[in-house]
């Protein structure tokens, strides 16, 4: 049996990084997935999104790791689609019992030169989406009886001031919150709320030319091997980030009924980080 085994969970942001391979490490322990893609550009975020061949890659890694999978273009701003989606999704695979709100994006400048385009698309992806995601699942959770677990994906720059950042720290601090009241309210359907907390991880988010300009100015065009030693400095342990199957690990553990009795908790897959003095 596996840790999640007949278990249904949506993953939004599925298509690649961090939610693909979410996607298929719960399959590999038993459930199916339904898979939320925005799949299209987002007009203040400089590095490539994901595609519909993507979201359908996903579904293929799902599929031969043993689950079935229900995808649909979602865009979680849009929360009658997201709710129509789910709802089409739930029917398809039969049930809902895991959610991972992990949809996301990532745009860097001092807080005082941020546009306010930019600021509203952060906010309204990171946040208000997490808690579109949230709002469409909850009834469905509810009137299933079973409980269940939501796992929101945050940042170590949910729990610290990071600079650069500003919009993206709002919103990440927005959802610990959201972790924390939304744990208060459904603990009494036995719906437990966590969130993952992560360093840098290694997917397009952090791999693209304006992070490598921004921490490695002083280089005309930096690479990824060139903000290996600046990455490293930002952590305890001496690793410049972690992969994306480390944070899968932690969602799976939330997931699973390993954790059962634990509601609430920012739970951070950083390296140390957040310890570094």
């Amino acid at each position: 049996m596996g840790r999640v085994e007949d278990k249904v969970a949506l993953i939004t942001g599925a298509g690649r990084g961090q939610g693909r391979s979410h996607a298929v490490r719960l399959a590999e322990e038993g459930a199916s997935i339904i898979a939320f893609d925005i799949c299209a550009p987002v007009a203040s975020v400089s590095y490539e999104m994901s595609t519909r061949e993507d979201l359908e890659e996903t579904c293929e890694l799902v599929r031969a790791a043993g689950g079935q999978a229900y995808a649909a273009q979602v865009d979680v701003r849009d929360f009658d689609v997201l709710s129509r989606e789910l709802a089409a999704g739930i029917d398809a695979l039969g049930g809902l019992d895991v959610v991972v709100a992990n949809a996301g994006i990532a745009s860097y400048a001092p807080g005082h030169e941020i546009s306010e385009a930019a600021w509203q698309e952060m906010i309204d992806i990171n946040l208000t989406g997490t808690w579109h995601t949230i709002k469409a699942a909850v009834p469905h959770l509810v009137a299933a009886g079973r409980g269940g677990s939501i796992v929101l994906t945050s940042s170590a720059a949910g729990l610290q001031g990071t600079p650069n950042l500003a919009h993206y720290v709002a919103a990440k601090h927005g959802v610990t919150g959201l972790v924390r009241t939304f744990a208060n309210e459904l603990a009494p359907h036995w719906i437990r709320v966590n969130s993952v907390n992560p360093t840098q991880v290694d997917t397009p988010m952090i791999m693209n030319d304006e992070i490598f300009r921004l921490f490695r100015p002083d280089l005309e065009s930096p690479g990824r091997d060139d903000i290996v030693d600046v990455s490293i400095a930002t952590n305890a342990l001496p690793v410049p980030w972690v992969e994306a199957s480390d944070v899968s690990n932690a969602v799976l553990f939330l997931a699973s009924d390993e954790a059962r009795y634990i509601t609430g908790v920012t739970l951070p897959v950083d390296a140390g980080i957040l310890a570094k003095v």
